[in-house]
């Protein structure tokens, strides 16, 4: 009997474990990641629209217990890793960093509950941010004295404009409005302009604070009266009426001081109304400026994937919910790509041969990236794979499913057209041992293979890391593997155990840079 036949540890077929292997949602085995590693995917790409294998959910009853048990081993360390990628944009929604952090204010113990609440104005940076903060903490516990005065401290401790401001632009989310947390948090105001502040927010007795009475002035003025207004206060969009909102003057008038995260939202409302249109060449050469100012960029904090969704949905002339259409002009096209690079970090090129790995399978084609419409793991891989093609001066890109497809993707490409590459490649089952055969087959000398999946592979008759150790042995190469996750699943193909593989979280603004470091180590 050939004993080797049905177990051995170089080539074992994904439908069976190997050592410390659990079984995937796919139903073949791979490496379970540790709760810390979970708590990042969760923060950075949250679990909107659940995956291909499991539902909403459950996936994120799935991360949350991860982060609970966080807490309860390591509550300050999980609050430090929260404000981290909350306040260096590294994840594209701020919601997942908020519950986490509310959580931790209702569930750690005095400590961590202190350290939270400590940090609540840096994580809930706006008034949405504090609307979906108060609704979360409530899910964990009670309006003691800490969260009264945490909440309350958030008002307090704003510039009067500032805190002006805030009132007019985010006036509710989740049931919450202003006037609700002032009357649950009790602040005791600091002086008499704070003190009418919030007599006007609950009560509605103007102020003698120039911004509200410009704002209250607002629901009745006429067009250019709004001009002035907006001109003088820079009041944004959402402090005028409903109505004033179809008005070319209006918008032109809103595009001269609109900050970079509202001008990439509201590309397509500005061209819809003729603003920013073909042939309207000072709008255009002001929104390009915009859009490619790196300095704008990165202190506005916008995030690669809201990039992404705005070249996405502009590009198509039309938005994904609703009826509003527009002109697109090819020179915000071409903006939008830069601003994306522009989005992560500055990345120093590592030199290193690196085959750029996308899984097409069809679990990458289900569920949506940070809850992006239309923005599916395969598609979020391929334009965050783009970072690479474009740094690294030797990258092979290459697709696989159940067969390998060797890709035209270069450093010229906009992300349209790389989109549009991937939309071509059909998918199947996941064998993400085939990136490591493909270069054996082929001699392909590669330093870092970079493996963009869900990790839910079962298809092939070896394991990816006995796929990587036969292409070592046979090709001379001490070649590493680099995982980036694409879901907030608990998977990975990366063996813990093996220093030269290791696990990224997928749109993570720093991987492109880690990628690189990595690669040199």
């Amino acid at each position: 009997m050939d004993y080797g036949k049905y177990f051995n540890t170089r080539k074992t077929p994904q439908s069976q474990p190997l050592p410390n292997q659990v079984q995937n949602n796919a139903g073949g085995y791979s490496f379970q990641v540790d709760k810390w590693m979970l708590l990042d995917r969760f923060l950075i790409l949250g679990t909107e629209g659940g995956s291909y294998y499991v539902g909403e959910q459950a996936l994120t009853v799935e991360n949350a217990r991860a982060a609970y048990e966080c807490i309860q081993e390591d509550g300050i360390r999980v609050v430090d890793r929260v404000v981290e990628i909350s306040v260096q944009g590294r994840a594209a929604k701020n919601d997942p960093a908020l519950y986490v952090l509310a959580m931790a204010a209702g569930t750690g113990n005095l400590a961590t509950r202190r350290y939270a609440l400590s940090y609540l104005s840096e994580v809930a940076r706006t008034g949405t941010h504090l609307f979906t903060f108060v609704d979360y903490v409530q899910q964990f516990r009670g309006w003691g004295r800490a969260l009264k005065n945490a909440v309350g401290n958030w008002y307090l401790d704003r510039p009067i404009e500032k805190l002006a401001y805030q009132a007019i632009k985010y006036r509710n989310r989740k049931g919450w409005t202003h006037a609700d947390v002032l009357r649950k948090a009790h602040p005791k105001a600091h002086n008499q302009l704070q003190n009418d502040l919030f007599k006007w927010i609950v009560d509605g007795d103007v102020p003698s604070i120039q911004l509200v009475r410009a704002f209250e002035a607002a629901k009745t003025a006429s067009e250019d009266d709004l001009v002035a207004l907006i001109a003088q206060y820079d009041l944004p969009r959402e402090a005028l009426p409903t109505e004033a909102l179809n008005s070319p003057k209006v918008w032109r008038s809103l595009l001269v001081h609109m900050p970079l995260m509202a001008l990439v939202r509201n590309l397509g409302k500005l061209s819809n109304v003729g603003v920013v249109a073909p042939g309207r060449w000072v709008e255009i050469e002001h929104t390009v400026g915009m859009l490619t100012n790196r300095q704008k960029i990165q202190q506005s904090r916008i995030h690669p994937i809201q990039v992404l969704a705005a070249l996405t949905t502009y590009s198509q002339g039309r938005g994904v919910r609703g009826s509003l259409t527009w002109d697109v002009v090819p020179e915000i096209v071409a903006a939008l790509n830069t601003t994306y690079e522009m989005a992560f970090d500055n990345v120093e090129p590592s030199g290193k041969k690196t085959l750029v790995a996308l899984d097409v399978s069809s679990s990458m084609t289900w569920g949506e990236v940070s809850g992006v419409p239309g923005l599916t793991p395969r598609v979020a891989a391929a334009a965050m794979a783009m970072m690479t093609i474009k740094t690294e001066p030797y990258t092979l890109p290459l697709a696989f499913s159940t067969e390998p497809t060797p890709m035209n993707l270069n450093k010229s490409m906009s992300l349209n057209e790389v989109i549009r590459e991937m939309e071509r490649i059909r998918f199947g089952g996941t064998d993400c041992a085939l990136p490591m055969l493909w270069a054996l087959e082929n001699k392909a000398e590669v330093d870092l293979f970079v493996v963009y999946t869900d990790s839910e592979t079962w298809y092939g008759k070896i394991h990816p890391v006995q796929a990587l150790q036969m292409y070592r042995e046979q090709m001379g190469i001490p070649a590493k593997l680099a995982v980036v996750g694409m879901l907030a699943n608990k998977f990975s193909i990366a063996d813990p155990n093996d220093p030269g593989m290791l696990d990224f979280v997928g749109f993570d603004t720093s991987v492109p840079q880690a990628l690189a470091e990595f690669a040199k180590m």
